[in-house]
């Protein structure tokens, strides 16, 4: 396939992934990032995957404590089945390790999303010889403090020790210009909360390769586009109390906006499939229902309806599926 190909594949994954279904003006943030970029943010993400090298570490994080004032165990669905296939993608073709990085009160439920995907957890040292002999697709899981005061030289710890090429967010609050990790209502939800946006701050400041996906403004990579979540996200210019908007402060390289952060996953692995022309890659609506409904085993809820389902940020099971299903019509012409 041409690129000029890939480029028209990628423009339908980025319109089908930006439909504004929730009504959060996400459309107007994918033209920012858009603009931004001079390009297709789901084929610039796919592009810098499919560049990864054998035993690269690849640092990853999900999972929004999505009521903390009520408990840091309450996780939402929307994030760890999206990350879930782009690890497992990045295992399967790149051998690559990938290690995520989460609250310690999420660590468990996301570890069985990342199994029913199909990969095998182990500790970081175990992870690097599967990596090396290319035996099986694993993945890691470590925590990360939840204290503003220790953050920074945590994070510098981390990226010391694992020297990662690459960090992937999806659906992960950053902090607003005061310092607050604000909900989508303006809700000031940081108690208990990974401070992993410091760490995406360190990456940025040493030029290590940093990807975000987001779909409300709130999250990391959202600092990119700031004065668009400012012009059109509810509560981005302020937060019904007063003081700073929503918007996250932290940026990254390439930032993929999309309706449900889960889609913008898997439009990027639909992307990074007709690349490689590989075709294990594709996130189909099978997996897509195993995995929602899987959370729904583990606890995982819809944030916005406030229920253990299979829904995902209000929108119904069945959408979602379909959405998995067109983006795999999109790819497959590719992957002939």
């Amino acid at each position: 396939m041409t690129t000029s190909n890939f480029a028209a594949m990628d423009d339908r994954l980025d319109r089908l992934v930006n439909l504004d279904l929730g009504g959060r003006g996400v459309e107007h943030l994918s033209a920012a990032t858009r603009l931004l970029l001079g390009a297709s943010p789901v084929g610039a993400a796919a592009d810098k995957l499919a560049a990864l090298n054998h035993e690269d570490v690849v640092l990853v994080t999900t999972g929004s404590v999505s009521r903390a004032w009520i408990s840091p165990e309450i996780g939402e669905n929307d994030g760890p089945a999206g990350l879930a296939a782009v690890v497992r993608a990045i295992s399967l073709s790149r051998k690559a390790l990938c290690v995520v990085l989460a609250e310690a009160t999420l660590i468990e439920p996301i570890g069985k999303l990342m199994t029913t995907a199909g990969l095998t957890v182990v500790p970081v040292e175990q992870a690097k010889i599967a990596a090396r002999d290319k035996s099986l697709a694993v993945v890691s899981l470590l925590p990360f403090t939840t204290k503003d005061e220790d953050a920074p030289a945590e994070a510098c710890r981390i990226l010391d020790e694992l020297n990662p090429v690459l960090l992937f967010s999806t659906e992960r609050v950053g902090r607003n210009a005061d310092g607050i990790y604000c909900s989508m209502r303006g809700v000031d939800y940081g108690m208990d909360r990974a401070r992993i946006d410091y760490v995406f701050d360190e990456a940025n400041k040493r030029g290590v390769l940093t990807v975000a996906v987001g779909d409300g403004g709130n999250e990391i990579g959202m600092g990119a586009i700031k004065e668009a979540v400012h012009k059109h996200v509810r509560f981005g210019d302020a937060r019904p109390e007063g003081g700073a908007g929503i918007g996250a402060m932290t940026g990254s390289d390439i930032l993929v906006t999309a309706a449900v952060s889960n889609w913008g996953c898997y439009a990027i692995v639909g992307a990074l499939a007709a690349r490689l022309k590989d075709i294990r890659l594709l996130h189909k609506p099978e997996m897509e229902a195993t995995l929602l409904k899987r959370g729904v085993d583990i606890g995982l809820i819809n944030s916005v309806d406030g229920l253990i389902d299979a829904n995902v940020d209000g929108i119904p099971l069945s959408t979602h599926l379909a959405i998995s299903e067109i983006i795999e019509g999109i790819v497959r012409p590719a992957l002939r």
